[in-house]
Parts: C-alpha cells; sequence; structure tokens
C-alpha cells in the first residue's frame, strides 16, 4: 500500500527496494528555501542495520502489511525451533538465525509474536521479562557485600547474564528481554 512521506509514523514498516525497514524516527524540515523534505532512521528489519535517509515531502513509499501471529515455542528440533499457531494449531520450525537473541529468552510453553511478511518471519516480540533457572554460576560467599558487584550466571537457555554475588545455582530469575540484564530472583 503506497503511502506519502508525510504519513510516516515511528514503527511503521516500509517496503522499500534495497528491503524491509521499520521507521525508528522522522523529522520534517522546512528549509527557508526550497523544498520541504522528511529526514529518517530507518532499521533493516531483517539485518538490524540502521541507516539514514531523506525523502521528498508527499514522496510515495510502499508500507509494507505485517501479519503478527501469536505463537508458542513448542520445542527445540536440531537448529529449528518449533513453534504452533496458537488460532490454528499449525507448526512452524523457525532457525535460530531468525529468532536472534530471542532464541536465548525461550523456555518450553513460551509465548511470542511472530511478525510475518508473507511466509517470512522478520521479527520476534517477547515479553518484556521471563522468568529463568540459573544452572551454572560460581558460588557467593559469606562477606562478599561489595556494592554492585557481579557474576556471570548461565540461565536454562544457555544464555549467560551478570548477576548479583547472592544468587545461587537453582534460583529462578526475572530476566529483561530487551536488554538481557537481570531485574530481580522471581
Amino acid at each position: 500500500m503506497a503511502l506519502s512521506t508525510n504519513d510516516l509514523k515511528n514503527g511503521m514498516t516500509l517496503a522499500l527496494p534495497d528491503g524491509l525497514f521499520q521507521v525508528v524516527e522522522f523529522q520534517h524540515v522546512k528549509p527557508g528555501k526550497g523544498g520541504a523534505f522528511v529526514r529518517t532512521t530507518l532499521r533493516n528489519v531483517r539485518t538490524g542495520a540502521v541507516v539514514d535517509r531523506t525523502f521528498r515531502a508527499a514522496e510515495k513509499v510502499d508500507q509494507a502489511r505485517l501479519d503478527k501471529r501469536e505463537m508458542q515455542y513448542l520445542y527445540r528440533e536440531g537448529d529449528d525451533y518449533v513453534f504452533m499457531d496458537t488460532s490454528s494449531y499449525e507448526q512452524l520450525p523457525v532457525g535460530a538465525d531468525v529468532l536472534g537473541r530471542a532464541a536465548g529468552f525461550l523456555v518450553e510453553g513460551a509465548s511470542a509474536i511472530l511478525a510475518m511478511y508473507g511466509d517470512e518471519i522478520v521479527g520476534t516480540e517477547l515479553p518484556a521479562s521471563v522468568e529463568l533457572s540459573v544452572t551454572d554460576t560460581e558460588p557467593g560467599f559469606q562477606g562478599d557485600r561489595v556494592s554492585g558487584a557481579r557474576k556471570p550466571a548461565t540461565l536454562e537457555t544457555g544464555v549467560v547474564v551478570q548477576v548479583p554475588l547472592f544468587v545461587n545455582v537453582g534460583d529462578r530469575l526475572k530476566v529483561d528481554t530487551r536488554t538481557g540484564e537481570y531485574l530481580t530472583r522471581a
């Protein structure tokens, strides 16, 4: 669907000749001399690369229609993560490279929203935080009370996060899926 660059909004996805891009930021500029233009910051949906691009005011661009489906993660099969569409119960294998960082926060039974462009998965939205168990970390010692000190901990999905010294193996932690940071013990 074609729309004018005057109608751009943050978060919109555009189908440009060189790929799918999401609008991160935009600014309408009307210089004293010459025609108005729209300065944008775009993020490539497939690669994550950020580019700055300028369009003439009222230039037509194609808006990409993304189909966002709620899926449930079932199990891992080789390098693929198998999801089930919660409305049609159809199973869909998804490669780890497509999921990116989100793969480190998926546990069986977890929900995720997969953004699809045609048959291609172009994005993964997870809840803001997830609860995961610690499978490996160095023990904390009595007397280790250095303010703000951290140690690495491996979680059940294999992702490593920095945690306070008092966290032990078997603890359940709440982790922010956007930044990968420890929030609190669950």
